[in-house]
């Protein structure tokens, strides 16, 4: 029995067949997607070692085994496989970790569902979520051990923090606590907390993003006045391999966009040595690809007004793809300006990541709008170092962004927002229009490869009160699902078999019903729209006015 056990949210677990976008299908409506399917397309578990242990396992989960091993022995520290789970937690277990994403199925993505598909009841990802927790209280019965849950999904327990009860949730810790892992876990096992370190209440931020702390006895946060983020040498390296290969290079971002608590946390870049470390473990493990994950990967030792840093962002990919047994790369997240302004750079990075024609780079993109009223209003420095007007329209900039990005082989996953603070019908009919000019853009002969998925603003009130029936959204904001999805059926008719892995049944499979899916998603979605009394004939074509792109003529050329 070990005296720590960690375990992560189980849609973090599975491989999803390695196909773009099919990591979201748990936040799909139970009622929508039938259990057979979703078991089949969310692919296969992390498989375990000879103990028991789960061979790959999140890198949040990692990174906290990895605190804990500086202060307990690596038989007292212990990471299921969710399959032998039993094994581990017996009279000697002291704290039971649980690290989750989105648990009660609030997140923006899951809440969208919720409203495109009017359902009021379970999300898979809040079914898995629950069937973990009864598997692991069934575990604990009669025993001494302490539940405590961490992520980014805490947040969701702050405006439900009755859930806490319901499952016997002793703590839900909120923050990053790489470094101070060990005391917490010590403390939360012997009933007394360090008032020095840690407070009972929870962290929320008001409209201009001040900090406000809210007491509540079964949360866990750092004391305000004490160091509220591990600086960068306290920031252990993880010992075991993570899942997807993931290896962080940077913490923060400093964009400053007015909905993203991120930018509030410092920036922290990792040097080379340390993320060659992490990265060997991943390799070691089994592993051929590092996963480069940053908020912001081209803020990597940024310059001023956030221009790139041409040869640190060079020497970091050039770098990792030298490590021995590493043959691909890619980073999770970046902005859309550099591309715009800066396509040498985006070749040169091709270049070094090998991209192709059989090997596109994948890279979340928050697009967020087609609106430049609402860019201007919420994100103003998203186009950094581009200003809009000077170097374009923001529809300028991110045609030409993903124009450049598909000219080399990336390819960006793009979320758009609806309901945001101050949003109009007219901004959101402007984010229908950038979405058919790209999909029905081109690029050396080839259609812009890119995805586009939209995401719903909830207010909290709604979500405290669990009445998502009320949700509704507006004939304009369904036309914005309407036009993703459009896209996305697109998309997966185009590439579904061919980014698919797995034998050659299996591919198949999952290649024509992730076909099928978007197409009956998309069918669904557009009488959905036409019930509302949408004209779904007009979004097909809104924006496009027999242009098949913008104006060659309002290309963006580079930043100064």
């Amino acid at each position: 029995m070990a005296r720590i056990v960690l375990i992560s949210d189980m849609t973090l677990m599975y491989n999803y067949h390695n196909f773009p976008l099919l990591d979201f299908l748990p936040c799909a409506p139970s009622s929508s997607v039938p259990g057979p399917v979703y078991r089949f397309l969310r692919g296969n578990e992390a498989a375990p070692m000879d103990n028991g242990e789960v061979k790959r396992s999140p890198y949040a989960i990692r990174k906290i085994e990895a605190s804990l091993l500086r202060s307990y022995r690596r038989e007292e520290v212990a990471v299921p496989y969710l399959g032998q789970l039993e094994k581990f937690i017996g009279d000697d277990t002291e704290v039971i970790g649980i690290s989750t994403m989105d648990p009660l199925g609030f997140g923006p993505l899951t809440m969208s569902y919720a409203a495109l598909f009017g359902y009021d009841g379970y999300a898979w990802v809040r079914r898995e979520w629950e069937e973990l927790l009864n598997r692991v209280n069934a575990a604990r019965r009669g025993r001494k051990a302490k539940l405590i849950v961490g992520g980014p999904g805490v947040w969701e327990f702050t405006v439900a923090p009755d859930e806490l009860d319901r499952f016997g949730i002793d703590y839900a810790v909120q923050g990053e606590i790489d470094d101070i892992a060990p005391d917490l876990f010590e403390q939360v096992a012997d009933g007394s907390l360090d008032e020095n370190t840690f407070t009972h209440g929870y962290v929320t931020y008001n409209d201009e993003f001040a900090r406000i702390e809210t007491k509540h006895e079964r949360f866990i946060t750092r004391r305000i006045g004490t160091r509220m983020y591990p600086a960068l040498d306290d920031i252990p390296d993880i010992v075991r391999p993570s899942m997807k290969d993931l290896v962080e290079v940077m913490r923060g971002c400093g964009v400053g966009c007015d909905f993203c608590e991120v930018t509030l946390r410092p920036l922290r870049y990792y040097p080379l040595d340390k993320i060659k470390r992490e990265v060997e473990v991943n390799v070691k493990g089994g592993g051929d690809h590092a996963w480069l994950h940053s908020d912001e990967i081209f803020a990597y030792m940024h310059g001023k007004r956030f221009e790139p840093n041409r040869e640190a962002l060079i020497d970091l990919f050039s770098y990792v793809m030298s490590i021995k047994g590493v043959a691909h790369t890619n980073p999770t997240h970046g902005r859309i300006s550099i591309p715009a302004g800066y396509p040498e750079l985006i070749g040169e990075l091709a270049r070094i990541m090998k991209a192709g024609p059989d090997n596109w780079i994948g890279v979340q993109v928050g697009l967020e709008t087609g609106s430049e009223r609402l860019a201007r209003l919420h994100m103003p420095n998203k186009t950094l170092p581009l200003k809009v007007g000077p170097d374009g329209s923001w529809q300028e900039i991110v045609w030409r962004g993903v124009y450049n990005m598909n000219m080399h082989y990336w390819r960006p996953a793009f979320t758009v927002q609806v309901g945001q603070m101050g949003e109009t019908d007219e901004d959101n009919w402007e984010t229908v229009a950038l979405i058919n000019r790209l999909s029905a853009s081109e690029v050396n002969g080839r259609p812009f490869e890119f995805t586009v998925t939209p995401m719903q603003n909830v207010p909290l009130g709604l979500i405290k009160s669990k009445k998502f029936s009320l949700l509704k959204l507006s004939k304009s904001q369904l036309a914005v699902y309407y036009a993703s999805y459009r896209h996305l059926a697109k998309m997966a008719a185009r590439d579904a078999y061919s980014e698919g892995s797995g034998n050659l049944i299996a591919r198949l499979g999952a290649s024509t019903l992730i076909r099928l899916g978007g197409w009956i998603v998309m069918k669904y979605i557009e009488s959905i729209c036409k019930k509302a009394g949408l004209d779904v004939e007009k979004v097909k074509e809104y924006g496009l006015n027999g242009r098949k792109a913008i104006s060659a003529a309002s290309q963006i050329t580079r930043a100064s």
